[in-house]
């Protein structure tokens, strides 16, 4: 029993001497890592990682490659073919609608001249019209006129002859008379046949 007391002094001594050695080292170690930090560049510009750094920057690029050709580009396309595809519609919905117009206005101005022209066709037929029945209505009156001049002109003439022949009759008679009061007698026809012979002269 003796014995195994010392012997486990020593054993914790040699412990204890050991975890000191262990603790001193450790240290030591601090101090000349931080001594290295402070001694070392910056990791990027460290010329001993630019392999490494190259070698990520490969895997880096390769995946975001990969990943912008298989998911962000394809979609992106899409967009593009689809607003393109918008775009293309709109323009078309546009010409349609241009040569609508244009078709329209073409319609509205052929209308228009057709009207025009009716509008004329109908005034020269409306104003040959009138003058045609003016014309009609002109010779209608001008020969009412005209018949009711020679029916005045006839009936003058009848009127005038009848005058005459009373003239003619009333001469005969003043004649006949005075002859028979001159001469003491005379008939009606000789009266009337020196009259004419007078009226003829």
């Amino acid at each position: 029993m003796a014995t195994e007391i010392p012997v486990m002094l020593v054993a914790e001594a040699s412990a204890a001497v050991d975890t000191v050695h262990a603790s001193t080292d450790a240290v030591a170690g601090m101090h000349e890592a931080g001594a290295a930090l402070h001694s070392k560049v910056f990791p990027p510009f460290d010329p001993s990682s630019f392999g490494a750094q190259l070698i990520w920057l490969t895997l880096t690029f390769v995946i975001l490659y990969f990943a912008m050709s298989r998911l962000a580009l394809p979609r992106i396309a899409s967009i593009i073919e689809l607003r393109k595809a918008r775009i293309d519609g709109d323009l078309s919905a546009a010409d349609a609608a241009r040569q609508k117009t244009d078709a329209a206005i073409t319609s509205y101005e052929a209308a228009v001249a057709a009207a025009r022209a009716k509008s004329q066709a109908i005034a020269e037929e409306t104003r040959n019209a009138i003058k045609a029945d003016i014309d009609a209505k002109r010779k209608s009156v001008e020969a009412d006129l005209f018949k009711t001049i020679a029916d005045a002109e006839a009936n003058i003439q009848a009127a005038k002859s009848a005058a005459i022949y009373h003239v003619s009759e009333i001469a005969a008679d003043t004649v006949k008379a005075l002859v028979t009061q001159l001469t003491g007698s005379a008939t009606h026809d000789e009266a009337l046949k020196a009259v004419t012979t007078v009226t003829k002269e």
